[in-house]
């Protein structure tokens, strides 16, 4: 785990490279990919719960219709 003097370090060589302002961009753009990636991630899951609710009705139709034959 990362502790609050590697932090620093990290935060120090990053504004040493980049500069302060190019640095607020990559910051935005890095938090815009971190958003868009959850977002995805997000709609991933709800996606393959759906299919998962579709499919066990889909079964529960099925067993349903076996009992009845």
């Amino acid at each position: 785990m990362i502790g609050w003097p590697e932090l620093l370090i990290i935060l120090v060589v990053a504004l040493l490279l980049f500069g302060s302002k190019k640095l607020a961009n990559v910051g935005s753009d890095l938090g815009a990919a971190i958003k868009g990636f959850k977002k995805s991630v997000r709609e991933g899951e709800d996606e393959a719960k759906k299919e998962d609710a579709d499919n066990a009705k889909k079964e529960i139709g099925n067993d349903s219709d076996k009992k009845t034959n």
